[in-house]
């Protein structure tokens, strides 16, 4: 599937296109374990970027991935979540809301990642709520970047991990 939203790439400089390779990374995950993006090849990878941890938003779009890893597993599919937030904010967080999926920490140096993804607002000092879906390969498939104060749909990602799965 070769989809994006009308919020994506086009609008804001700077983010990966429907098409293009992912930027590869590497961060620690909320246990302070390392997870390299392209080590992660040979699975679909979701890449959810994220303001910060305990916010409204952002917790009712990462419990409804909770509640639906069902969808994301017959996808073939690894769920990343980012934020600038700590490793230890992190690991409150996944504990608190039951996260099975590992919450990555752009902490330091603060936002590179979001910056390399196109999705960090330096003005705020937080991630804007930018989805990658990443095939198998490492090309980017699918990009929504949302305006702060919007959520995410869930049912895109479903449509967009479904097409991965036929392709």
């Amino acid at each position: 599937m070769t989809r994006s939203k009308p919020a994506e790439a086009g609008l804001r400089p700077g983010v990966p296109v429907v098409g293009q390779e992912a930027p590869d990374f590497e961060l620690v995950n909320q246990y302070g374990e390392p997870v390299r993006l392209s080590a992660l090849r040979g699975r679909n990878v979701v890449l959810v970027f994220f303001p910060f941890a305990f916010s409204g938003i952002c917790t009712g779009e990462l419990c409804e991935i909770r509640d639906n890893l069902a969808v994301f597993e017959h996808g073939n599919a690894t769920i990343l979540g980012v934020s600038v937030d700590s490793k230890f904010a992190l690991r409150a967080y996944a504990d608190k809301e039951n996260y099975e999926f590992d919450l990555l920490a752009d902490f330091w140096p603060h936002g590179a990642v979001a910056e390399q993804y196109g999705v960090f607002d330096s003005s705020s000092g937080m991630s804007l709520r930018g989805t990658f879906i990443i095939d198998a390969s490492g090309i980017v498939r699918y990009v929504v970047v949302n305006p702060r104060g919007q959520a995410r749909d869930l049912g895109e990602y479903r449509e967009a991990i479904s097409a991965l799965s036929e392709a």
